[in-house]
């Protein structure tokens, strides 16, 4: 799996020097949309079917606090899970498309291999996006379009 490219290495420095010109109160009281990164993809097999997984990372994960990720039991469940996470993280094609999707994500660090899968001869969408949903707050935050080729 190719994990890293010139171009890669160049886009997280860019989010990097960004991230570093937010006023660490502003970045406590209200975090940034999240930025995404096509981090590479693999063949994959599950139950005898060959699948694509696409990797992706959000470069800025380190601006959302901890409590973002905590175990929300006052809230919906998710599935049988009673202790799902206070954000719940979606993967959605261009065409806003539903991808995948993240209930128990423990803390933002999490955030540095989000996914989704494919049968092996289906295309992927060109372009994929995030909506991280603060359930406490009702609050979505939208990444950046992200290809899904390098």
């Amino acid at each position: 799996m190719k994990i890293f490219s010139r171009r890669n290495a160049l886009l997280i420095a860019v989010a990097f020097a960004v991230a570093l010109t937010i006023p660490t109160g502003a970045a406590a009281a209200d975090p940034p949309n999240p930025v995404l990164l096509f981090l590479g993809q693999e063949v994959i097999e599950v139950g005898g079917k060959q699948l694509t997984r696409y990797y992706f990372d959000v470069v800025n994960k380190e601006a959302y606090p901890a409590e973002l990720f905590a175990a929300s039991p006052a809230l919906l469940p998710c599935g049988s899970n009673t202790n799902a996470s206070r954000t719940w993280v979606d993967i959605y094609a261009q065409n806003g498309k539903r991808l995948n999707g993240f209930c128990a994500l423990g803390k933002a660090s999490d955030l540095n291999r989000l996914w989704f899968a494919l049968d092996s001869d289906e295309l992927p969408p060109s372009w994929v996006y995030i909506e991280m949903t603060d359930r406490k707050t009702n609050t979505k935050y939208k990444s950046n379009l992200a290809e899904t080729t390098m």
